[in-house]
């Protein structure tokens, strides 16, 4: 990898990407061993989370390795003590580190002071996990990558941007329709474009989703946004997915979403339990990458 951390999906070259992911194919169809025996991950969590969490420590333990939680109201990021003391502190103590913090700033900090690897478990500006574990998905439903196209109805996330930009790594087409004052930012989009993204918007969800291979959205409202939740409400209105926005996509299209989702919000109700949803196999997906990028980072698995 370029660099000893895993903050955003950018950090991966073409190559780096295509290790993890045959690494990750080989972890989930093989199993992976005691290879971090003696290993431990520290957890930080501003954020809590069912998948993060239990994927990550799973993950370690299924290596050999051990996992450590530390919640916001133990460690009090920036608050209690400076984040870059907490980041040499940690460094004494466990091999790598994990955060799911609020401030991509913060993640960020924690690997400019950290003698460890430190992984981004989700900030504001990326979700580089769950984009790798969405992709790796796609790839065992449609068997390539190259030219699959991927619609996103929805807000210009954290989630968007992860997946945006390992859409330009793999040669996926990539197709975006938000709200106006929704999009991406121009920081995301120019790395993209450096990757060499196949990138498309549109102002309406039903242009992107036609003929598309893979249907994706995300919540509407993310956690520390719960003041804006009315108003995004009424702003997202018309970028609900429907069954009938979804039958404008390909016949075996697939439907994504990283959960939880909110049924009646950014799916519609009679979208529960829908056929073309891989949202299970997205999520055991988060474990088999993250063991590979762990395993990779710890330094016990070459590209």
């Amino acid at each position: 990898m370029k660099s000893k951390d895993f903050i955003s999906v950018a950090d991966l070259s073409r190559k780096d990407f295509q290790h993890i992911l045959d690494k990750s194919i080989e972890m989930k169809r093989d199993g992976s061993g005691p290879v971090l025996q003696g290993k431990t991950l520290g957890m930080i969590f501003e954020k809590p989370s069912l998948r993060t969490r239990v994927s990550f420590e799973v993950g370690m333990y299924q290596l050999g390795g051990n996992a450590i939680y530390i919640s916001k109201d133990e460690i009090g990021l920036g608050e209690r003590e400076p984040i870059s003391d907490v980041a040499q502190v940690l460094s004494r103590y466990v091999d790598l580190i994990m955060a799911r913090v609020f401030s991509h700033a913060t993640v960020k900090e924690l690997a400019e002071y950290a003698t460890v690897p430190v992984i981004n478990g989700l900030s504001d500006l990326e979700h580089p996990c769950q984009a790798v574990a969405d992709i790796l998905t796609v790839y065992e439903k449609k068997g390539k990558l190259e030219n699959v196209t991927v619609a996103y109805v929805g807000d210009g996330n954290n989630v968007a941007s992860s997946l945006f930009l390992v859409c330009a790594l793999c040669g996926a087409n990539f197709r975006f329709a938000s709200p106006e004052g929704y999009e991406m930012r121009e920081s995301i989009l120019q790395n993209g474009n450096r990757l060499g993204a196949k990138f498309m918007t549109a102002k309406t969800a039903e242009e992107v989703v036609d003929g598309a291979d893979v249907v994706y959205t995300d919540v509407w409202t993310s956690m520390g946004q719960e003041d804006e939740i009315e108003q995004r409400r009424k702003d997202f209105v018309h970028f609900q997915i429907t069954p009938k926005l979804l039958a404008r996509a390909k016949n075996d299209a697939i439907l994504m979403h990283p959960m939880p989702v909110h049924y009646g919000e950014e799916f519609s109700e009679e979208l529960t339990d829908c056929p073309q949803s891989v949202l299970i196999d997205q999520a055991e997906n988060r474990l088999h990458v993250q063991k590979a990028i762990i395993a990779e980072l710890a330094g016990e698995t070459g590209w």
